[in-house]
């Protein structure tokens, strides 16, 4: 137990994450600023086109990932491909992107998380940069084509600001395309590591369109791009990493005074990047402080002993729920379960009107009585399990229909899943089971049982990619923290 702990904490860094398609593709486009960093990003396009022609996870099949993906890595291989099997895999992809275009009406929809994260925004631009390459025809009215005016709306929530490093779009300011430039203040959109956000994608774009080589951008690319090639959804995400697997940590009761002492650093690392009045970020050096690592931040260091001021997370309160970011144009279930967290281990009771505000809001955004879906995680396991973390004991009315979806779920194999059996849904699930037994009884032994049968054979990585952003990525060292505790749990049950 200590060796895993151990090799786990020695891994902590700026995020370990896997690679994506659609900031890949970015990374692809280099070629006239620097093309060892494209030249390396198409082998890895090369290597990664699934079987039917189109790009990004492979699965969980998830629409906006498929288009967002295919688009882009088709336009990065017309511009910048140039050898015959980079031409042959055009064409692969072009038979591919046709159908996925064809399947958009009903595909999109079908996706009921909604969104990949700026897709309404970055969409248009990569749509109107394709039909110009002759990529793919003119989509006028079509569900794509009317993504346009999705795009005109979320920048009429900007109401003139401009877009700088204070503002989430500059996540995705590669939604400014090659003419929407006016939009951006290219003078303060880097943070200190030379990166847009954070984001691949967005920093290349920056490198190549804003401030064509620039020498911090292309140095932050050069540092995260992996020795294959491709690139991640975001990076770094240090705080995101260090706080999830404390979270999960946090779950198992009894750990020896040497293993405490590992979890020093991670505390401290935590408590320093809080900002009293801000809250924190998903790393150290990212400008904005957001409503969902403030709030589980908060409550795993409160698990220590150590919860920092409760008024930073209340910021972050709006008028029916609790934001992630300013401006966002749909709130985020995930967030609100995690603010009860915090108000929880804060020691609010049931009746504050800030918890009732959630639990309100809960009621009304939960499916078939019984499991969430969040915008920011593929599996409604990872967002129905932390509901039921956050109210056990405290509103076991809210998730009681909740436990019993995950028991009458369960695979026979003892495993969890959406669309296949995951690692990382089975151990979502025990959490919660565990948990909830430590407030309201046993959970059948069989169930547990088979559980830990099934995850002992299926610890190891790679993991399918749940979470969203603009693609679909999986944060590894989360997940494996979340397999890791789980099956301590089970010995615990």
């Amino acid at each position: 137990m200590l060796e895993t702990v151990q090799q786990i904490i020695q891994e902590l860094g700026p995020g370990k994450m896997s690679d994506v398609a659609y900031d890949t593709a970015w990374l692809a486009r280099l070629g006239d600023v620097d093309r060892e960093l494209s030249n390396h990003a198409i082998a890895w396009l090369s290597e990664n086109q699934l079987p039917d022609g189109s790009w990004g996870a492979a699965k969980p099949f998830y629409y906006h990932d498929r288009v967002i993906s295919t688009l882009a890595a088709m336009i990065a291989l017309t511009r910048t491909g140039r050898r015959a099997h980079d031409k042959v895999q055009v064409e692969r992809g072009l038979l591919a992107l046709e159908k996925v275009i064809e399947g958009a009406n009903e595909g999109l929809p079908a996706d009921l998380n909604g969104a990949t994260v700026g897709f309404e925004m970055i969409v248009p631009t990569l749509i109107a940069e394709a039909e110009q390459l002759g990529i793919i025809k003119q989509q006028g009215e079509t569900l794509l084509g009317q993504f346009g005016q999705l795009r005109k709306k979320k920048l009429s929530l900007l109401k003139g600001k401009i877009v700088n490093r204070n503002i989430t779009a500059a996540f995705s300011a590669e939604m400014a395309g090659i003419d929407g430039q006016h939009m951006l203040d290219s003078d303060n959109l880097q943070e200190d590591n030379g990166s847009v956000g954070h984001s691949p994608s967005a920093t290349a774009y920056y490198s190549m369109y804003v401030d064509p080589g620039n020498e911090g951008a292309l140095n932050y690319l050069r540092n995260i791009a992996d020795h294959r090639g491709g690139a991640p959804d975001l990076i770094p995400f240090d705080v995101f990493e260090t706080g999830w697997i404390l979270w999960n940590l946090s779950l198992v009761q009894g750990w020896d005074d040497q293993t405490k002492k590992l979890f020093r650093p991670m505390i401290d690392f935590l408590k320093k990047g809080w900002q009293g009045g801000k809250g924190i970020g998903l790393s150290t050096g990212y400008s904005i402080p957001d409503g969902d690592d403030t709030s589980f931040v908060y409550e795993v260091l409160a698990r220590f002993g150590e919860g920092p001021d409760i008024d930073t997370v209340l910021t972050f309160e709006e008028k029916e729920h609790f934001r992630t970011y300013h401006l966002e144009a749909n709130s985020s279930n995930s967030v609100n379960i995690h603010a009860l967290g915090a108000l929880r281990q804060a020691g609010f009771e049931i009746d504050s009107p800030s918890v009732q505000k959630i639990l309100n809001y809960l009621k009304k955004s939960r499916q078939a009585n019984a499991y969430w879906l969040d915008k920011w995680n593929f599996s409604p396991y990872y967002t129905t399990a932390h509901a039921i973390v956050a109210c056990a004991g405290f509103m076991d009315n809210l998730v009681e229909p909740s436990v019993q979806w995950i028991l009458d779920t369960q695979n026979k194999d003892g495993s969890w899943g959406v669309q296949f059996p995951t690692a990382e849904e089975t151990a979502y699930c025990v959490q919660a089971l565990h948990i909830w037994s430590q407030h309201n009884g046993q959970i059948p032994s069989n169930v547990i049982a088979k559980a830990r049968a099934w995850l002992k054979d299926n610890t190891e990585p790679p993991y399918p990619p749940l979470w969203i952003g603009k693609g679909l990525y999986s944060p590894e060292l989360v997940v494996r923290s979340s397999i890791f505790t789980a099956l301590l749990l089970t010995e615990e049950m």
